[in-house]
C-alpha cells in the first residue's frame, strides 16, 4: 500500500528522499548551502526528529525551508502537503522519482460497496479486488448557475452528458478510520461527479478539499477514452477533466489521466498512435504543469509525443486551456496557435520546401526540348529517358545517334531521323557504357564521330567503359564525375549510360532499383540535363518487365524501344511512352545499316497504316489482359485499368476507349448499357 508510514519505512524515515531531491554534497546533522536560492551562508540542515521519527530539513535562514520530506517534496511540485489530494500526488512522485515499486492501486480511494447514480437508484454491486469503504451519491439537475459555471468556459450541457458529467446534492463515504462523512452541495459549493462504470471522481471547484474519488479505477484513469473516435489528427493530454471539456466543445480530441504527474501508461499510448498523427501534452503552465509535461515527453519519446505550451502567465487563474478559453480566445485562435507550434516543429524542413513551393505568378523556366520527334518531346533537361529492346536491335546506335546530335558542328547529320538540339555552348556529354568492351567501345565512339563528321573527339565529350569497375563503383564513378565535369564545362548537355541494370544486382530488386531511378532522376534535375538511361531488356507490349524497368517507366519522360521489323535488317524506334500525349501516336522511325556509308540510316517513317495496325494489336492485347479477369467493365473501371496497363493520362485514356469502340474491339452490354463486353477479336 502507498502510504505515509510505508513509504518513510521504506526510505530509512525519509533521508533517502532528501538525498535524492537535495543535490551536493551535505551531510547529516551539518550546515551547507540551500541549492533552492541563491543562498550565501550556511544555514541549512537536515536532522532526525526524535519526536517524530523521521528526517526534516532546517533552514535558519528561511522559514519556507522546514519540514519533512513531504513538505520538501510538495514545494518543490507546487503540492500542499494538507490538501489530501496533493498529498496523495506527492505520495505517488516520490514512489516514481525513488522506484519504490510501490502499488498505487492500493492508495485509500473511497470505494463503495454499492454507488447509486440517481435518487434511491443502486446498481448492480460491483465484485471487490480488496478492501472496499462504501459511498453513495445523490444525484440532482444542473442548476442554472452550476450550468452558467460550465458555460463561462464555453462548456455546454451536450459536452456535459456525453461525458458523464453529473451534478450531486451530497456524497457520502468513510475516513481511513471507517467514520463516516457527508458532502452536500449548496449554492456557493457545488459538487460535480464524473462517473465512471465502477468509480465516480468528485470535483468541488470552490471547496478547500477539491477532489475526491469514490469507486475502483482499475489499472488506469483515463478521463475521454470511450469519447475518442476511431481516426483523429490530433489528440490532446490535459492536465484534468475540464481541460478534456473545454477542448471537445471546440471540435478537439482529448483525454486526461489522474493527474499531472500521474505516469501515463505506455500501453495505451502506443495504440493511440495508430489512430492519431499527433499526440500533443497540454499540460498546465505552471511549475507542476511544465515540469511534467517534460518529464512525460522525454519518458514518451519513442511515440513521438510532443508538448505545446500555451500562452499564459501561471497564475491559479491562468494557467490551463480552460482558462485561455475563458479569457476569449476562440477555437481560431488555438488552431493558429497550433499551427505556430507545428511551424516551429517543422522549421527545417519547411525552410527546406519552400524552394520546392509552385509560385503560379512566377512560373518556372519551361525545361528545354533536347531530343524531339515530329515536335514531340522525347527528351528534355531535367529528365530521364529510357531506351530498351532485345539484343541486337541497335540501341547502341541509336545512342551514338542521339550524341552525335548534341556533339555536332555542322546542321545536316543523320540522327536517324530523331531532332536533337545541338550542345552550342560546349556543355559536358557523358557516355557510361557498363556492358561493352573497351574494344566494342572505341568502335561506337568511331561510329558516333564518323556520323557527326568529327575527325577528333571534343574536348567536352567523355566515354567512360565500366565493365572492370563493381556494381557499386560504377554508380559512384558516375555521380562523382558527373559533378567534377558540370563545373569543368559549365553545365552537361546530354548523359548516356548504355546498360543502367548494370548499375544495380538484380532488376527485380524493388528497393534497389527504385534507389538507383531515384538518383539518376535527382541528378537530371541538379545539373538540368537529360539522361539517356538503356535498358537491355525485351518489351512486353507497352509495359517493361522488372521493378528497374517499372521505375524508369514510372519517372522517365519518354520510353522508346528499338525492335526488330518483319524485314530483320531493318529496326523500328516506337515511342512506349511520351509524358505529354499518346505514345501510338508517335511516328514509327526506321533505320537500317548502309553499307556504302558504313553506318546505320535514316530510311523514313513507317506509313500511317502501320501505326494504325500498331496501335490496335496493342490495344487488342490490353482489352484481352483486361477481359480475361472480368467480363463487365463501366466506362470509369476501363479508364483507370487502361491508364495502369499503359501508364498513360486520362485523357489519353479515354481516346484509347474511343478508337477501342469506333473498332468495335469493345462494345456496350446488351442487356446493361452502363457495361462493356470484350468485342471482336
Amino acid at each position: 500500500m502507498l502510504s505515509k508510514d510505508e513509504l518513510l519505512r521504506r526510505t530509512n524515515n525519509g533521508l533517502d528522499v532528501f538525498r535524492y531531491y537535495i543535490p551536493g554534497q551535505w551531510r547529516v546533522g551539518r550546515n551547507f548551502l540551500n541549492p533552492f536560492y541563491d543562498d550565501h551562508k550556511a544555514s541549512c540542515n537536515v536532522f532526525f526528529d526524535r519526536k517524530n521519527g523521521c528526517y526534516r530539513i532546517k533552514d535558519f535562514g528561511n522559514d519556507d525551508f522546514s519540514g519533512d520530506c513531504f513538505f520538501l517534496v510538495g514545494k518543490l511540485k507546487d503540492l500542499d502537503c494538507e490538501n489530501s489530494n496533493e498529498f496523495v500526488k506527492i505520495l505517488q512522485t516520490i514512489n516514481r522519482d525513488l522506484n519504490l515499486g510501490l502499488s498505487e492501486n492500493d492508495i485509500p480511494y473511497l470505494t463503495p460497496t454499492s454507488p447509486v447514480t440517481n435518487l434511491g437508484q443502486r446498481l448492480d454491486p460491483v465484485a471487490e479486488l480488496k478492501k472496499t469503504k462504501p459511498f453513495s451519491v445523490n444525484q440532482q439537475s444542473f442548476s442554472s448557475k452550476e450550468l452558467l459555471f460550465w458555460k463561462q468556459y464555453g462548456i455546454p450541457a451536450e459536452i456535459l452528458k456525453l461525458y458523464k458529467v453529473i451534478s450531486l446534492k451530497e456524497f457520502q463515504s468513510e475516513n481511513n478510520d471507517g467514520k463516516p462523512f457527508s458532502f452536500k452541495s449548496s449554492e456557493l459549493e457545488p459538487i460535480f461527479g464524473y462517473w465512471g462504470k465502477r468509480y465516480v471522481k468528485i470535483y468541488r471547484p470552490f471547496s478547500e478539499i477539491r477532489f475526491l474519488y469514490g469507486g475502483n479505477f482499475g489499472e488506469n484513469y483515463c478521463f475521454g477514452l470511450e469519447q475518442l473516435p476511431i481516426k483523429g489528427d490530433t489528440l490532446f493530454i490535459t492536465g484534468g477533466e475540464k481541460d478534456v471539456l473545454s477542448l471537445s466543445t471546440r471540435g478537439f480530441h482529448a483525454i486526461c489521466f489522474n493527474s499531472e504527474t500521474s505516469a501515463i501508461p505506455d500501453t495505451i499510448i502506443r495504440k493511440l498512435t495508430h489512430r492519431f498523427k499527433h499526440i500533443v501534452l497540454l499540460y498546465d503552465v505552471d511549475k507542476t504543469g511544465l515540469d511534467s509535461s517534460r518529464k512525460h515527453q522525454q519518458q514518451l519519446s519513442e511515440f513521438g509525443v510532443k508538448r505545446l505550451i500555451l500562452p499564459l502567465s501561471g497564475s491559479k487563474d491562468d494557467k490551463d486551456v480552460s482558462d485561455y478559453f475563458k479569457a476569449g480566445n476562440t477555437r481560431e485562435n488555438f488552431v493558429q496557435l497550433f499551427l505556430e507550434f507545428l511551424d516551429t516543429l517543422y522549421s527545417e524542413t519547411m525552410a527546406i520546401l519552400k524552394p520546392c513551393e509552385v509560385d503560379f505568378g512566377n512560373p518556372p523556366v519551361k525545361s528545354e526540348m533536347i531530343i524531339s520527334i515530329n515536335d514531340v518531346p522525347i527528351g528534355t533537361q531535367g529528365n530521364l529517358l529510357g531506351i530498351t529492346g532485345g539484343e541486337g536491335t541497335g540501341k547502341s546506335n541509336y545512342v551514338g545517334s542521339l550524341i552525335a546530335g548534341v556533339i555536332r558542328e555542322q546542321d545536316k547529320i543523320d540522327t536517324l531521323g530523331t531532332s536533337i538540339l545541338a550542345n552550342a555552348e560546349n556543355k559536358a556529354v557523358l557516355l557510361y557504357d557498363t556492358e561493352q568492351s573497351e574494344i566494342q567501345l572505341y568502335k561506337n565512339i568511331s561510329n558516333i564521330l564518323k556520323r557527326s563528321k568529327q575527325d577528333s573527339m571534343p574536348s567536352c565529350f567523355k566515354a567512360y567503359s565500366l565493365t572492370s569497375m563493381s556494381r557499386k563503383e560504377r554508380l559512384q564513378a558516375i555521380i562523382q564525375s558527373m559533378d567534377k565535369f558540370y563545373y569543368q564545362f559549365g553545365g552537361i548537355a546530354v548523359v548516356a549510360i548504355d546498360g543502367i541494370a548494370d548499375l544495380v544486382r538484380c532488376a527485380n530488386d524493388e528497393a534497389e532499383s527504385v534507389a538507383v531511378i531515384d538518383e539518376l532522376y535527382r541528378l537530371a534535375g541538379i545539373y538540368k540535363t537529360c539522361i539517356i538511361g538503356v535498358l537491355h531488356f525485351v518489351p512486353n507490349g507497352l509495359k517493361l518487365r522488372g521493378h528497374l524497368g517499372s521505375e524508369l517507366q514510372r519517372k522517365a519522360a519518354a520510353i522508346l524501344s528499338i525492335e526488330r521489323d518483319d524485314d530483320p535488317m531493318v529496326s523500328v524506334v516506337k515511342a512506349l511512352k511520351v509524358r505529354d500525349g499518346s505514345p501510338l501516336d508517335v511516328p514509327l522511325i526506321q533505320f537500317a545499316w548502309d553499307k556504302k556509308v558504313g553506318m546505320h540510316t535514316y530510311i523514313g517513317e513507317k506509313p500511317k497504316e502501320e501505326k494504325e495496325k500498331r496501335k490496335r494489336n496493342e490495344l487488342v492485347s490490353v482489352a484481352r489482359s483486361i477481359f480475361s479477369k472480368q467480363r463487365y467493365c463501366t466506362y470509369v473501371d476501363l479508364c483507370v485499368q487502361i491508364q495502369t496497363n499503359l501508364d498513360v493520362k486520362e485523357r489519353t485514356a479515354k481516346s484509347y476507349i474511343k478508337f477501342m469502340r469506333d473498332n468495335q474491339l469493345i462494345l456496350k452490354d446488351a442487356s446493361n448499357a452502363s457495361y462493356f463486353i470484350i468485342g471482336h477479336i
